[in-house]
């Protein structure tokens, strides 16, 4: 059971092994083959990171489409490959092949920054996420404000993306998804406050840490009330940070055409598309640290709970998109200021009233 626990740690260590095993030949000085070795181990983690990162998107895209066919009582993906699951490759060959169009009067520069921005957050916030058991790219003591840092980046990028288009449809999608994003970033962030009360520190190794108790199972959606309504504002606010549905104004195809994205084709419609999946999952991967215990549980190794939770908390947002109807601007903006914030504040008073209470029962 150990070497299934510690199966990605043990291969890291190996291939750290064998690279100081090559270059121990060269005559190098310790300290700088030491450097180079982890330099070389820091780009392979990243490699890996990213191409996750791009297989997670296509079974994403081949899951939602299925859940939607079964939630609409249709077949889905069916033809390319074994229960179509070539589908999300056949989408990306065709998206690589489609012509990159840019209007005669957009600023071509920031009109081809856009989607890059768009992407960064997303890349930026995988680099501290706690996979399993010694599995995080890095272990930073502000893990927590490291994602709500490079979160705000992303909504440069869409507005710019707007802006740059010179047309007043992505115009409007772009300020809306300016006034959307910040207006439910701040209950997002005030959701993590009574986490980091709980724990005494940001790092996100350590808020996994703290909910190893009871077999595995002592995570904060559990401390009640105050867990398990920070996480129903979190996951809400989450939702509407990324633009899914019911949440997706900036994209409203029945009022602006498909906002700030009416401009794109070819890849770098492909990126933004890119963007919103690699968005969703993380905010999955976030609460699922926060809340639900991270890669901690019983029997089963750590990565493999972490990748369960994250997925489940995927189908919950699917099943969300495909149920609920789109807000309007105003029912948006109101639900954010006028509930989400009001109930995050309260919850960290309730927080902090109650830390003792928590201290004492093992929280």
């Amino acid at each position: 059971m150990d070497i299934l626990n510690n199966l990605f740690v043990s291969l890291y260590v190996w291939v750290a092994d064998l690279l100081h095993g090559l270059l121990g030949g060269l005559g190098l000085a310790k300290d700088a083959e030491a450097a180079l070795v982890s330099a070389i181990m820091v780009l392979l983690v990243i490699t890996v990171i990213l191409l996750w990162m791009v297989l997670m998107v296509l079974i994403l895209i081949w899951l939602e489409r299925k859940n939607a066919a079964r939630l609409q009582d249709r077949v889905g993906p069916n033809r390319v490959g074994p229960w179509g699951l070539l589908q999300p490759v056949a989408d990306t060959i065709k998206m690589f092949i489609k012509e990159d169009i840019v209007p005669a009067n957009a600023d071509k520069f920031v009109h081809t920054l856009a989607p890059m921005v768009a992407m960064m957050p997303a890349v930026l916030a995988f680099a501290v996420i706690p996979w399993g058991k010694g599995m995080q790219p890095v272990d930073i003591n502000i893990g927590v404000l490291w994602i709500v840092a490079v979160a705000s980046i992303g909504t440069i990028g869409v507005f710019i993306g707007g802006y740059g288009s010179n047309n007043k449809y992505s115009l409007l999608g772009g300020m809306r998804a300016v006034a959307q994003m910040v207006s439910y970033e701040i209950p997002q962030v005030l959701t993590m406050v009574p986490i980091v009360l709980m724990v005494g520190s940001m790092s996100l190794v350590k808020i996994n840490e703290a909910q190893s108790g009871w077999f595995g199972l002592q995570w904060f959606i559990f401390a009640v009330p105050v867990g398990p309504i920070a996480f129903v504002v979190y996951y809400l606010s989450a939702l509407a940070e990324v633009g899914r549905t019911p949440f997706d104004l900036p994209e409203g195809e029945s009022e602006i055409v498909a906002g700030y994205m009416t401009e794109y084709s070819g890849m770098k419609w492909g990126l933004f598309y890119l963007a919103e999946y690699f968005n969703f999952f993380i905010v999955c991967t976030i609460a699922a640290t926060l809340f639900l215990g991270g890669w901690n549980g019983p029997i089963l190794p750590p990565y493999v709970w972490f990748i369960l939770k994250v997925y489940g908390l995927i189908l919950l947002g699917m099943w969300i998109r495909m149920t609920w109807p789109r807000f309007r601007v105003d029912q948006l903006m109101n639900l954010a200021w006028k509930v989400l914030v009001p109930i995050a504040l309260v919850n960290i008073v309730l927080a902090g009233l109650g830390l003792p209470i928590f201290k004492t029962i093992g929280f």
